[in-house]
């Protein structure tokens, strides 16, 4: 029975590519993706995976890293299960190229209702400081200080929006700012970014922007001795764009198997333990493929 849970907010630093194997589309190599919304997503036991082996990377006591995440396989693995549970990774904020702004942080209705859920699942009464702004059809709910925006306009890749000003909107970008966004090192920059770029769209719009707007890369495998592209060797590979906001929500069990001392941890107990896991890399982790070409770098941040 889950007794405790939290929230791992991941920003993508370099684009991200967590595949499927091939496509059946122009793409060769895409991305894992919702099968209803289309969103993109990243599997839980992807996740998982990657906490694992941070812990194992950063030395965590073998007992710890057991009590978590169950034993190995080659030690027992089928005694009983570990206690930590990860969910899959989903979309809070994609980014996308604007006329004014360089960027939008877009979101919409849909997404942050499923991110409100997410977050207060098991957490009755919780308040939370924002609330999902009402439907305004075809129009572009922005910030009352945005950047993106120009003469009541926003412009995101070819497509216009009209642009309303909500201080609703304010209240969910500053939210995100102290309570999502991972500390980037640049002194007040990506928040204010956040603060000044956050838009707010209709559903559909940005269904649409999360499935035709990720960035594709066409690579290719060299021959040594020609040092010209083999046959048949090129392909391309879709990645999720750098500055994306992805939330994976994090639940405890009760340990299933007593500590040294014969006692049990508690759900609250092993969530302080998995906060520990990045500390020694900077906060950092590496999810997804092509990591000797520097992808899928991105920075962690445990919810409250």
């Amino acid at each position: 029975m889950i007794t405790d849970k939290t929230m791992l907010y991941l920003y993508v630093e370099t684009p991200l590519h967590a595949g499927v194997g091939s496509g059946l589309s122009s793409i060769d190599l895409p991305i894992q993706r919702e099968r209803t919304t289309q969103y993109p997503m990243i599997q839980g036991s992807g996740i998982k995976g990657k906490l694992r082996s941070t812990a194992e990377f950063e030395k965590f006591p073998e007992g710890d890293i057991n009590v978590l995440f169950g034993p190995p396989v080659t030690g027992g693995g089928d005694d009983y299960a570990g206690a930590l549970i990860a969910g899959d990774a989903r979309i809070l904020l994609f980014p996308v190229r604007s006329l004014s702004g360089v960027f939008a942080y877009t979101t919409s209705y849909d997404v942050l209702s499923r991110f409100r859920r997410d977050l207060e699942r098991g957490k009755a009464g919780q308040a939370l400081k924002w609330e999902v702004p009402a439907r305004v059809p075809d129009k572009a709910l922005v910030t009352t200080t945005s950047d993106i925006q120009t003469n009541n306009t926003v412009v995101l890749e070819e497509f216009s929006f009209e642009a309303q000003a909500d201080s609703q909107i304010d209240a969910i970008a500053r939210w995100i700012t102290e309570a999502a966004l991972p500390e980037l090192e640049t002194n007040d920059y990506w928040a204010n970014k956040v603060r000044n770029s956050l838009v707010v769209l209709p559903d559909n719009d940005f269904r649409d922007f999360a499935l035709y707007a990720t960035e594709v890369i066409t690579r290719v495998r060299i021959d040594r001795v020609k040092k010209t592209v083999e046959k048949g060797a090129l392909w391309t590979e879709e990645h999720l764009p750098s500055d994306t906001l992805l939330y994976v929500p994090i639940y405890a069990t009760d340990a299933r198997k007593n500590g040294k001392d014969g006692s049990k941890l508690t759900g609250t107990q092993i969530l302080e333990r998995a906060r520990k896991l990045g500390t020694e890399t900077s906060n950092y982790l590496q999810l997804g493929g092509d990591e000797t070409v520097g992808r899928g770098m991105v920075r962690i941040r445990w919810g409250s």
